[in-house]
C-alpha cells in the first residue's frame, strides 16, 4: 500500500493497523542534537488517546510510546527515529460481522474497490489509530519549532451547531475542557448537544481551528509547493477531515476586495505591518510573518448504533447496527492530530526554504 510517507526533508512514514500488534512511525530528517525522550512524545499522545471522557470511545488504551532508534544520551542522533505503540485493547470479534457488508460512511467499499481485499477489524489502515504515528512525529516537529520561537495553538471551534465566541475566549479552558473548547459557555451547550446525540444513538461533527504564532516570513513556493496548498494536503489527509480553510476561508467568496484585502502600514519600529489578517498569514502561497490561521471541518463519527441500510458483498440489501466502542464525536481527539500535521508541514517547508536565496546559504554555511 503506497501513500504512507509524508514530507520531503523532514519525512515520516506511518505503519500498522488498528487491530494488529501495534502502530508507529519512522521519522527521517530530524536534526541531531535535539533533546528528546519518550515523555516529549507521550504528552501529545495523551491528548488523543481514547477513554478520557464520556465523549470518546471507551476502548482503554494507554498508548504508551517506545522510542526504538535515533536517540543517544537523551538527544537525537540525526538518524531515523522509530517509535511504536502496541495495541493492547483490541476486540476484533466486535468486527467479525462486517466482513461481508459495507458500513455507511466508512472506507470499506472504496478499499475493496481499490485492493480487492481489506482488513475489516476496525478499518485497518483507515482507522483513526493510524493517526498515532502522525502525532508521535508531530510532537518532534513541535519541539523543533518551539526552539525556533514558533508556537501552535489548536482547539475546538465548533461542535455541531455550537460555536465559540471571541468575547468568551479563554486559552486556559482548552486543557480544562474534555471537548478542548476555549469557551466554557459554548462547551456546556456542546455537552448538552452531544448528550442528545448519544441518547438518539447518533454522532456529531465539528470544526477545529489552528493558530500559528511566530511563523517566519518567506516560507512556501509560488506554484505547486504553496504553503497553503501543502497545509491543505496535510490536514485533508486526516481521515475525518472534509473541509479546510485558511484565514477568512469560504467567507472570502462573499466579500468584496475592499473588505478582504489586508492593508499595510508602517509599524512603530519602522517595519511593515498588516492592519487585518483576512489572508490567514499566507499570500501567494508564501508566509508573510503574521499569524497563520486555519480550520478543519470534521465529519460526524460514521460508526453509529442507529439502524442503517447497506449492501453485502454478495449484493443483498441489509439493515445493520454498527457494534463496538466508538466516539460520539471525533473532534476533541483530532485536535492534536491537526496540530501535528500543521507542525510537520511547517517544519518540512522551512527546511526546504534554506536554499531559497544566496543570503540564506551564506548565513548557513559561512
Amino acid at each position: 500500500m503506497a501513500g504512507s510517507t509524508f514530507g520531503n526533508i523532514f519525512k515520516i512514514t506511518t505503519w500498522g493497523e488498528s487491530h494488529g500488534r501495534g502502530v508507529g512511525v519512522v521519522v527521517d530528517g530530524c536534526p541531531a542534537g535535539l533533546p528528546l525522550d519518550e515523555s516529549d512524545i507521550q504528552k501529545y499522545l495523551d491528548r488523543r488517546k481514547p477513554g478520557q471522557s464520556r465523549y470518546s470511545t471507551p476502548r482503554k488504551e494507554e498508548d504508551t510510546v517506545e522510542i526504538l532508534s535515533g536517540i543517544f544520551e537523551g538527544k537525537t542522533t540525526g538518524t531515523p527515529i522509530s517509535m511504536t505503540v502496541y495495541n493492547k485493547s483490541q476486540r476484533s470479534r466486535d468486527y467479525s460481522g462486517i466482513a461481508g457488508y459495507y458500513r455507511p460512511g466508512h472506507a470499506d467499499l472504496t478499499y475493496d474497490m481499490k485492493y480487492g481485499f481489506r482488513d475489516y477489524r476496525g478499518g485497518g489502515r483507515s482507522s483513526g489509530r493510524e493517526t498515532i504515528g502522525r502525532v508521535a512525529a508531530g510532537a518532534i516537529a513541535c519541539k523543533v519549532l518551539n526552539q525556533l520561537g514558533i508556537r501552535i495553538l489548536t482547539y475546538t471551534k465548533a461542535i455541531g451547531p455550537i460555536e465559540i465566541t471571541p468575547e468568551n475566549f479563554d486559552i486556559h479552558q482548552i486543557s480544562e475542557s474534555p471537548l478542548y473548547m476555549p469557551d466554557s459557555q459554548a462547551a456546556e451547550k456542546a455537552a448538552h448537544y452531544l448528550e442528545e446525540c448519544i441518547h438518539s444513538q447518533d454522532s456529531s461533527g465539528g470544526v477545529i481551528e489552528c493558530v500559528v504564532d511566530g511563523m517566519k516570513p518567506g516560507i512556501g513556493d509560488p506554484s505547486f509547493e504553496k504553503l497553503s496548498a501543502n497545509l491543505a494536503k496535510a490536514v485533508c489527509s486526516i481521515g475525518a477531515v472534509k473541509g479546510f480553510e485558511i484565514g477568512d476561508g469560504m467567507a472570502a467568496a462573499k466579500a468584496k476586495g475592499s473588505q478582504n484585502n489586508d492593508q499595510y502600514a508602517l509599524s512603530p519600529e519602522g517595519g511593515i505591518q498588516k492592519l487585518t489578517n483576512h489572508s490567514g498569514g499566507i499570500l501567494g502561497g508564501i508566509s508573510d510573518g503574521s499569524q497563520i490561521i486555519l480550520r478543519a471541518g470534521i465529519k460526524p463519527t460514521p460508526s453509529i448504533s442507529q439502524k442503517q441500510s447497506t449492501v453485502t458483498k454478495s449484493g443483498q440489501t441489509v439493515q445493520i447496527e454498527v457494534k463496538g466502542r466508538h466516539d460520539p464525536i471525533i473532534v476533541p481527539r483530532a485536535v492534536v492530530v491537526v496540530e501535528s500535521m500543521v507542525a510537520l508541514t511547517l517544519l518540512d517547508m522551512m527546511f526546504a526554504s534554506i536554499n531559497s536565496n544566496m543570503d540564506n546559504l551564506i548565513r548557513f554555511f559561512s
